[in-house]
């Protein structure tokens, strides 16, 4: 989630005017507060989040300590493979997120059943993922979503309409599941290369090999 501060400003005159920044990441964001307050010339002070919600200073400096021991800076990779012989799907996730100054991955798969085709298996994937970012305590934050799944980014953003009834039902699943947690999604449409550690994993899963991993990244 990010956040932008809409501050008084008073000059010597005695006149004033309200301005606001563009949304920032909520350090970030403290960092400028600081800074117009060092002027003396700031009245009142508020920042608002993504959804409206207003927090004060003194509200969002214990936020972002609160975020800091929570994962944050999400990003999530995600692939589903069908199999058209065999009808089965393999979807897999990596999880990229920042806990208390270190990153961390968390990689995953899994094969499901009763899917009719490809563009399922990414919705369902996405949905996997979205799992573990319960699993995770995710709450409340914008999540960058990568995937070479023009169909459900763009679905999802809403740039393309959704007219098959099997879609709509897994797109109203996603944007349920994202209000009941609060989250937000980015999108960033990547090629099969640059999501190759997705892919990998969910063509894992349709060879029955399972993977479940969540451990620190080394720099």
């Amino acid at each position: 989630m990010k956040y932008k501060i809409e501050w008084t400003y008073k000059i010597k005159n005695g006149s004033e005017t309200v301005l606001t920044t563009d949304f920032l990441r909520l350090e970030e964001a403290l960092h400028f507060a600081n800074d117009f307050e060092k002027t003396g010339r700031v009245k009142e002070l508020n920042f608002y989040d993504e959804v409206g919600t207003h927090w004060t200073k003194k509200e969002a400096e214990k936020l972002a300590r609160k975020i800091e021991e929570e994962p944050h800076d999400i990003v999530m990779y995600f692939d589903g493979g069908y199999d058209l012989q065999t009808r089965e799907t393999g979807v897999g996730v990596s999880i990229y997120y920042v806990k208390n100054g270190k990153t961390y991955r968390v990689r995953r798969n899994g094969q499901l059943t009763g899917l009719e085709n490809n563009n399922e298996a990414e919705y369902a994937a996405l949905l996997y993922g979205m799992g573990l970012l319960e699993e995770l305590g995710v709450r409340y934050q914008t999540i960058v979503l990568k995937g070479d799944s023009q169909v459900v980014l763009k679905q999802l953003s809403g740039e393309w309409p959704c007219y098959e009834e099997n879609l709509n039902r897994y797109l109203d699943r996603v944007e349920q599941k994202a209000a009941d947690m609060q989250l937000r999604f980015s999108y960033e449409p990547v090629s099969r290369k640059a999501n190759k550690e997705a892919h990998q994993l969910a063509s894992q899963a349709l060879q029955g090999i399972v993977i479940d991993s969540h451990a620190a990244v080394e720099e």
